[in-house]
């Protein structure tokens, strides 16, 4: 079930959610003050291709001042506006049964796009 969710993603709009989060995240890496911003939005891209079957997990180490400094930073400049447009396609795929599935991803996204630093992919 894993596979097909993933390829039905993928054909309605997943790859281009992960293109933009590629571009970006090489838009990021291209200024060295960027690259720890271009790393977090490679992993949001890799989720964002292939969302079903994996979730995130939050380290213990996490609760550090450089994690919450650069959450804060992420938020600031555009953490919140990715986190907000995850959330209305939540919302407009939830409207139907069929979309539900889909639907609950974008909220994984936008749950990430809050805070992605001190997070890591898991699959299962």
């Amino acid at each position: 079930m894993k596979i097909i969710g993933n390829i039905i993603w993928l054909v309605f709009g997943g790859i281009i959610i992960a293109v933009q989060y590629f571009v970006g995240s090489l838009v990021l890496i291209i200024t060295i003050v960027g690259i720890p911003f271009g790393i977090q939005t490679l992993k949001m891209a890799s989720l964002a291709l292939w969302p079903f079957g994996r979730t995130t997990h939050v380290h213990e180490r996490a609760s550090g001042c450089l994690y919450i400094i650069m959450n804060v930073l992420w938020l600031l400049t555009g953490g919140i506006w990715i986190a907000v447009s995850h959330l209305f396609f939540g919302l407009l795929l939830c409207i139907t049964i069929i979309g539900i599935p889909f639907g609950m991803q974008h909220f994984k996204l936008a749950g990430i796009a809050l805070s992605p630093f001190g997070r890591d992919l898991v699959y299962g």
